[in-house]
């Protein structure tokens, strides 16, 4: 096990705005799409730091977007009512995950990190192979809710298995944001509570992410303005392109290292 120290370091001024200008590219898709934060933005940090540091710096952040996102577009108690279990198994495992990524060196989880990116790009068609989902709902919840929940607090990267999940009950656009977004926000609070109580949420962890998360929520909220006016087709497609470049950067940066 390794021994558990604060993560955060003076950071100089290049550094910063690097991670402004991550937070700020993150942010914006984000909320352009509704989904995407913890997604683009903790590969990005990890090729500067880690990922268990990149993961630390987005809990803010995160928790904070994506109760932004849960709001926008109305009837979000509604979304909640019916896929609330799948939040629930959601923060069983990013329990478990986030354990695993406390106790373990965080470098064998860039391949991970890498394979869940890919993993997401092909999730249509792997979700050919998941037609029982519909007619087994109680399964499924738990099924996707605990992978989507470990990956998360491994990796920060919980859609791969959201999608799949998404795809074969065939949420709506609206619904699919809200309860993607509702499950992050759980995992999410999960993650930084057991980053807490271990020791590794200190007031510099805080005091570093605070302003990264009122610029996310700034550059969201621009982003969600012209959610409805610029082709999400285009976005996704650059999402797609932007994905596959960060999982061969991650994978180059592992065998480096």
């Amino acid at each position: 096990m390794e021994r558990l120290v604060n993560p955060i370091d003076p950071t100089p001024l290049i550094t910063l705005l690097i991670h402004a200008g991550i937070i700020a590219f993150a942010a914006l898709v984000h909320g352009t799409i509704g989904i995407g934060f913890p997604m683009i933005a903790t590969p990005l940090l990890a090729l500067i730091s880690d990922v268990r540091t990149a993961i630390l710096l987005l809990v803010l952040p995160t928790v904070l977007l994506n109760m932004a996102n849960i709001l926008r577009g109305g009837r979000w108690t509604y979304s909640i009512a019916i896929y609330w279990p799948l939040a629930v198994y959601g923060m069983i495992g990013s329990l478990i995950g986030t354990r695993l990524l406390i106790f373990f060196s965080p470098e064998p989880f860039l391949p991970l990190m890498a394979a869940m990116l890919i993993i997401y790009l092909h999730a249509d068609r792997l979700g050919a192979g998941f037609a029982w989902v519909p007619r087994h709902p109680r399964i499924a919840f738990a099924v996707f809710g605990l992978s989507a929940g470990i990956l998360a607090g491994t990796v920060n990267v919980m859609l791969p298995a959201l999608i799949i999940f998404a795809l074969e009950m065939r949420m709506s656009k609206t619904v699919m944001i809200q309860v993607f977004n509702f499950c992050f926000l759980f995992g999410k609070l999960t993650q930084g509570a057991v980053f807490a109580q271990a020791g590794l949420m200190t007031t510099d962890v805080l005091m570093a992410s605070a302003p990264l998360a009122g610029l996310g929520l700034v550059v969201m909220l621009l982003g969600m303005r012209i959610r409805d006016r610029i082709s999400t087709d285009v976005y996704r497609q650059w999402l797609r392109r932007l994905l596959m470049v960060l999982a061969v950067m991650l994978m180059i940066q592992f065998f480096r290292r």
